[in-house]
């Protein structure tokens, strides 16, 4: 843990060193653009399907800029390859702050799960600020005759490669939580990917697949309407809106934690006093009450990190699951 400390301070030094210097020489036409920005409409593109996790972060935000800034925020969902196809686009599109990405999980994990991707997030993206981080869920279909993590595992151990969990795409937090699950657990089961939080969510309700990790923020609304089974927490503590619900520790499964994240990144290259007018706005939309009480009902934490602390958190998550797909010898391409 000291080693893991040492070695993220050290990247957040890093980091604020290599964001300090072009500070000191900012263009003219730069500090202008910021001086005026935003005068039309800001874009931001979510990898993935309307209704997820994410999508609900980034249309909360996205009003709010809107209403303090006077200009159209919209959301422009691009679902597909685990939220790669809107990421590519993202890293591709003008570094004027005008088109942003939600970025998440993915795309820390997806540095590691595929050998071809078409971008690179720590080369092509300029952090802004972390948004959110929620704990991860188990669920299973109300259909599935299992009411705890043990007999979820016997049932999975006694029919090996016969029960699926859904994930929001191929390389995302779910997926990786199912893995992770398998190994520990000692179990056999079939990843069916969607694309996106949402679909996954309303298959997993109806049967169509048995079980998966969901997102506190996604799942909650549907657990407390009887409609998904609650099986285990993947943090270190239970959550309050669900008191009765065990981590995975105390079902059984030590040492597995998996929150999913987000927040927003611009293309490389965006001048930093457009980033910093950015951060410090969505920093204050974070802090607003209703903001902060929308998410803390949902067990999602709001955040609202610096640009390099952001930065730092992502490099350490590329490093973190990078080694669970090496272990694992999870490729997706």
């Amino acid at each position: 843990m000291n080693d893991r400390r040492r070695m993220l301070a050290a990247i957040g030094r890093a980091g604020a060193a290599a964001a300090a210097g072009p500070l000191l020489a900012i263009p003219a036409f730069a500090q202008d653009a910021a001086a005026g920005y935003p005068s039309r409409p800001i874009r931001i593109i979510v990898g993935f399907a309307p209704g997820g996790a994410t999508d609900i972060v980034a249309r909360a935000i996205a009003q709010k800029l809107q209403e303090s800034w006077g200009q159209p925020v919209t959301i422009d969902n691009k679902p597909g390859a685990g939220s790669n196809i809107g990421s590519e686009l993202a890293a591709r599109a003008d570094p004027d702050g005008y088109t942003l990405l939600l970025g998440t999980i993915a795309n820390a994990t997806h540095m590691s799960l595929y050998k071809n991707l078409k971008y690179d997030t720590l080369r092509d993206f300029a952090p802004i600020t972390q948004l959110m981080a929620a704990p991860s869920v188990l669920v299973v279909s109300p259909s599935l005759p299992v009411d705890d993590l043990k007999g979820l595992i016997a049932l999975a151990r006694s029919k090996p490669g016969t029960l699926t969990y859904a994930s929001s795409g191929a390389g995302g937090s779910p997926h990786l939580a199912g893995v992770l699950l398998e190994q520990r657990a000692g179990v056999q089961m079939v990843h069916v990917p969607y694309k996106g939080a949402a679909p996954a969510l309303t298959d997993v309700i109806s049967g169509q697949v048995n079980l998966g990790f969901k997102t506190a923020l996604s799942a909650i609304p549907s657990m407390q309407a009887g409609k998904l089974k609650p099986i285990a927490v993947a943090a270190n503590r239970r959550l309050p809106q669900i008191p009765n619900v065990p981590t995975m520790a105390e079902a059984g499964v030590p040492d597995f934690e998996v929150s999913s994240w987000n927040g927003l990144l611009a293309p490389a290259r965006t001048p930093p006093p457009i980033i910093a007018k950015l951060h410090a706005e969505v920093v204050r939309i974070l802090a607003l009450p209703d903001i902060r009480e929308r998410l803390s009902a949902q067990a999602a934490e709001p955040v609202g990190s610096t640009p390099e602390a952001f930065g730092a958190y992502i490099r350490a998550e590329i490093e973190r699951w990078g080694a669970v797909a090496k272990q694992a010898k999870v490729q997706l391409d």
